[in-house]
């Protein structure tokens, strides 16, 4: 039975940029540990399937308006491992910045102490901050960074299974604890990373954590459509998240994967209200927080483009828009400015929606209208499960929760999560306890030819 899947995506104290000013929110909670157990808590009641938290190496753009900095993931969800019995746990490592083995042990360790609730969010990094953290004068360019993402994902993978099913006999009797011949050596060499191996965590419940992956690229969607459980995008529109949704499935299928082998998962950001006219006075409310400047600032950042020059309440000028019919302009700023053009929206409402939905699909009105809409995109071959972003956390974690999933649940499309389930099993992905090698593709396959196919 196909069911909608429902991932808590978390970003700070909520997707809205200015959700930190608002009456209610504690502006220092984001590195206080009770604020991300109440977070789980309200998740894991309200019935979602993952709770999946995002990750950047390096303080945001415009730091003087933004929630800055931002604890390090596996961190925080070790600790909510402890307090949680059925939401998985998806975290973000990056395959740029962090070594194989390091992503290994980790996600192999938090497997163990979640009995079996783990995902790893896979980002390449793609920021000159980030790069310059580490000690890099340049970030490598989209081709290299996934080149080197395949290189450790499958470092990642060998080390996993470098436990064999058994290995550990544990007999108190004879004495014998390990059968060294079922533990082996990684032994993987790559062009980008090595390592020998074994790893020194056992085999964990999972053996494989699910793999989240969002590129948006052409590089990226290839990526995702080999090596993904879950593949996240920002989907603004129907007809682009229908475009995306064919396309993973076709190059999945074209990578001998099963249809139902890659999940896809746009974001939506719902601003709910008992009637239309409450929602829109809510968003409204949620605007009149934010800085117009914060604002500009970032999305000069993301489109290369300084937009300060543009009047805030005329429409966008071609000159602008024409970026998004640019196959050399980047995934999210062809997005953004794709939508802005279908709505015919000026710098202010592009703004006013960004600082909210960050690009994602905004939803604006009663639990049944956000509710209809999610139904008829899982229905109509646009989604299979949704990452919901809140506007601003944690109450409108329960919002949703107690008005939108009932619905969902008394439409038979969403089934409330069991407690014991492996999360491989909960989303209904291939699970093989005794599999000892992931069907990957040839080494770099992906890397070295996806620049020459799907144009």
């Amino acid at each position: 039975m196909r069911r909608m899947y429902l991932n808590a995506m978390v970003f700070g104290l909520g997707s809205h940029m200015a959700s930190w000013r608002l009456p209610d929110v504690d502006p220092l909670a984001i590195t206080r540990l009770s604020y991300w157990t109440d977070i789980a808590k309200r998740a894991e009641k309200g019935q979602f399937d993952s709770l999946f938290l995002g990750d950047i190496l390096a303080l945001q753009h415009e730091v003087q308006y933004s929630v800055s900095g931002a604890l390090d993931t596996v961190v925080v969800l070790s600790a909510l491992a402890a307090i949680t019995d059925k939401i998985g746990l998806i975290g973000t490592a990056s395959t740029t910045f962090d070594h194989p083995y390091h992503i290994a042990r980790r996600f192999a360790s938090l497997d163990h102490i979640s009995n079996g609730r783990v995902g790893w969010n896979v980002v390449t990094s793609t920021t000159l901050s980030e790069a310059k953290n580490f000690g890099r004068d340049v970030i490598a360019p989209s081709q290299e960074r996934y080149a080197r993402a395949e290189d450790v994902l499958n470092a990642v993978m060998a080390l996993w299974e470098s436990w064999q099913p058994g290995a550990r006999i544990a007999n108190k009797k004879t004495g014998l604890y390990l059968n060294p011949s079922a533990v082996r050596g990684a032994n993987y060499t790559g062009s980008y990373t090595r390592s020998i191996g074994p790893l020194s965590v056992p085999r964990s419940p999972q053996v494989k954590p699910i793999l989240a992956q969002g590129g948006a690229s052409d590089i990226g969607r290839s990526f995702a459509a080999r090596y993904a459980d879950l593949a996240f995008t920002a989907q603004p529109n129907l007809n682009g998240a229908q475009q995306f949704y064919k396309d993973i499935k076709q190059r999945a299928k074209e990578f001998g994967r099963n249809n139902e082998d890659v999940l896809v998962f746009p974001g939506i950001v719902p601003v709910i209200g008992k009637t239309h006219k409450e929602a829109e006075a809510k968003f409204n409310y949620l605007n009149s927080f934010a800085i117009p400047q914060s604002g500009i600032q970032r999305l000069s950042y993301i489109f290369d483009r300084d937009l300060s020059e543009y009047s805030l309440d005329k429409p966008l000028p071609e000159t602008l828009l024409k970026m998004a019919d640019d196959p050399k302009t980047p995934s999210r700023t062809r997005i953004i400015l794709g939508d802005a053009r279908l709505r015919k929206l000026t710098l202010k409402q592009m703004i006013g929606r960004f600082m909210c939905s960050r690009g994602h699909l905004l939803l604006v009105g009663t639990a049944e209208e956000v509710a209809d809409t999610m139904q008829y995109w899982f229905e109509n071959g646009a989604a299979d499960g949704f990452n919901v972003l809140f506007p601003s956390l944690p109450n409108d974690i329960d919002i949703f929760a107690e008005s939108v999933i009932p619905l969902l649940e008394s439409r038979g499309l969403h089934i409330k999560p069991e407690e014991g389930e492996l999360l491989r099993k909960r989303y209904q992905l291939p699970f093989h306890e005794n599999e000892t090698s992931h069907p990957v593709a040839p080494r770099h396959y992906i890397a070295m030819e996806a620049s020459n196919t799907h144009h």
